[in-house]
Parts: C-alpha cells; structure tokens; sequence
C-alpha cells in the first residue's frame, strides 16, 4: 500500500465507461512500480492527468513530479532542457544550469509528446533511462539520478519505431507497460457526467447558479465526435454556461461546438483537406430496379455527410438511423474510406 499524504488530491479523472475504468485499473496497479511507462491517447484524452496519477500513488507522491512537453521545443534545446548544460557550453549559455532530470531526482518526470523527439536525444534518453546516467552539456562528467520515466504519445509508436522514426530500443524500454487511453467517442455515456461536472465547476467560478444542460442540449454534446476530446468537451460546456443569460432559470439549450464559426470568418489560404469526390454514379440500364435503389441509398448518405461537414453521428441522427447502422450503411456503398469522423 502506498502512503498517500491525505492534503494531496489525485488529479479528477472521471467516467464509468468499462473500457475508461480498466484503463485506471491498469494505472492504479502499475502506479506501485518505479518502472518506466507510457502512456498513449488522442489529444484531450488525459494523458497528462493520468501521469499525475501514476506519480502521486507511488511511492515517490512527496517528491518531485516534473513535467516537459518535447514537442515545444528544437532537438538543440530540449537536450539542454533535459540534462543541463554547464556555462558556456554553447551561445548564449551565460550560466550553468540543471536540467529537468536532475530536477525530478527521486521523483517522476513526465515527457509529453515523446515522439517528437530527434533520434540523438532519443539515444541519450535511452542512456538516462537504463542507467540513470548522464553528462550535462558542455561537462563530461557523468551524474546519476534516480528517476521514474512516464512518456506520453498520441501517435503509433511502433509503427515509428519499424519505419526507422523512433528508436526501438527506447520504446522496449519505455514500454515497461502502456496504458491507452480511450477517446471520448468511445465512451458516450460519460458524456453527460463530464459536462454535468464542468457545467457545475463554471457555474460556480462565475458565481452563478447551475440550471443544467436540456436534452437536446445534451443530445447534440453526445452526437458530436470530440476531436479534441475531454479539453474539447470542457471548452464546449464551459462556453455554453457562460453564455448563457445570467440569472436564468431554464436550462441551458444553446450549444456551439465550433466558436470559430461565422459568415465573417477569414478565408485561409490553405485549404483543409476534403475528401475526394466519388466518380458519379452511372445512371443504372432502365429497369435496373436494385441499381436504382442502390444509387439512391448511397445519394442519402452522401448528402447527409455533406450537410454535417462529414460528423458521421450527426449524419446518422439525421437519417434517423442508429450510429452503428448508419456505418454498416457506409461500409455497404463503399463509403466508409471517404467519410470522416471529425469536425473540421
């Protein structure tokens, strides 16, 4: 059992999704190991939190938890930002500096966006990680630290790993065990609990009373696929709250899922991707009833896509079809490869 300082409260990770609570189940029991860990999710999806998690049920709670996202920084700097560097150990290195792993020494350093690291901060990375050895920049004299790895990554590292992007002895090192968090479309149900919760918490720091969301409120929030996932649901709901007529009784109806939204909006001059446009379906041989019927199937669901900007779950409520059928409907007419899944 882990001795947990009772003024420490775990980071609020919340849903009963089955697949969301194995995920936290798996973190609970690995939490206990001062071993490497990674943990692997779309943006939005907690990654950050659950590191968090690991760190504070540990063994390690009452020492340094340290955090660096590799992806805000150029392979030159994150390498001093990770091991230090000793004054003048380049330009502008007026003094010396300790970098974040002795920072985090006895404790846990969480590394976002491990993937974006370059192959020669992996390399030294791996050193750190199998030894606890290191030299700062501009020293050859080599320290030791003791100190828990959790990487984080919303990309396929393996796959990287096989194509030569990242290197595989580091992700077998790393990959002591992965947690993998599941997106929010996976877990509809926890929807309604996540907003209730951040409709409460807004309501309260504005000082407010919280009359909740109406159904169709609620129905639109479920439908939407959540790209950004948790943070994007947040946003959404907090928006909506502070949006809404202060003082106001009735429940909060008013729902917008892209704040950029606006007939004045800039035009980019680089344009989003868009799905290729399907060949136009060959008007079937007079008499050719199951062509026709076929040809006119597939016309709704193109149609419904296009009017939804490609929400699949929009498109389906839309056609009053369940989201599961509607995609067996895609996969029918071969369109599942050109529909997207997101907002764009």
């Amino acid at each position: 059992m882990t001795n947990l300082d009772p003024q420490i409260d775990l980071p609020p990770l919340i849903g009963a999704d089955a697949s969301f609570a194995a995920a936290l189940s798996d973190v609970s029991r690995l939490a206990a190991l001062a071993r490497p860990a990674l943990v692997i999710g779309e943006r939005g999806t907690g990654k950050e939190l659950v590191a968090a998690r690991l760190h504070y049920l540990s063994r390690r709670w009452d020492r340094p938890l340290v955090k660096l996202n590799c992806a805000a920084l150029p392979d030159t700097l994150l390498e001093a930002e990770l091991f230090g560097h000793e004054a003048g150990a380049f330009t502008g290195a007026l003094r010396r500096r300790i970098g974040r792993f002795e920072q985090a020494d006895g404790g846990t350093l969480f590394l976002d966006e491990i993937a974006s690291a370059g192959l020669p901060v992996q390399e030294k990375l791996l050193r750190a990680i199998e030894y606890g050895e290191f030299e700062r920049l501009g020293s050859g004299e080599t320290r030791r630290v003791d100190v828990r790895v959790v990487a984080a990554a919303n990309v396929d590292l393996p796959t990287m790993a096989a194509a030569g992007r990242f290197r595989a002895d580091l992700l077998d090192r790393l990959a002591f065990d992965v947690v993998t968090l599941p997106p929010l479309r996976e877990r509809p149900e926890d929807i309604p609990v996540l907003a209730e919760h951040f409709g409460r918490a807004m309501a309260h720091e504005l000082g407010r009373g919280y009359p909740g969301f109406s159904a169709s409120a609620l129905a639109i929030l479920s439908a939407h696929d959540w790209p950004g996932n948790v943070r994007e649901l947040k946003n959404v709901v907090e928006r909506a709250v502070y949006r809404a007529e202060e003082g106001a009784r009735r429940q909060i109806s008013s729902i917008v899922l892209d704040p950029f939204a606006s007939p004045f909006r800039p035009r980019s001059a680089i344009q989003p991707d868009r799905p290729s446009a399907s060949p136009p379906t060959p008007r079937p041989a007079l008499g050719g009833y199951v062509e026709q019927v076929a040809a006119f199937e597939r016309g709704l669901l193109v149609d419904a896509l296009e009017q939804h900007r490609h929400n699949q779950r929009l498109a389906a409520v839309a056609l009053g079809l369940s989201y599961d059928r509607f995609r067996h409907q895609l996969r029918r007419h071969g369109l599942i490869g050109r529909s997207r899944q997101t907002v764009v």
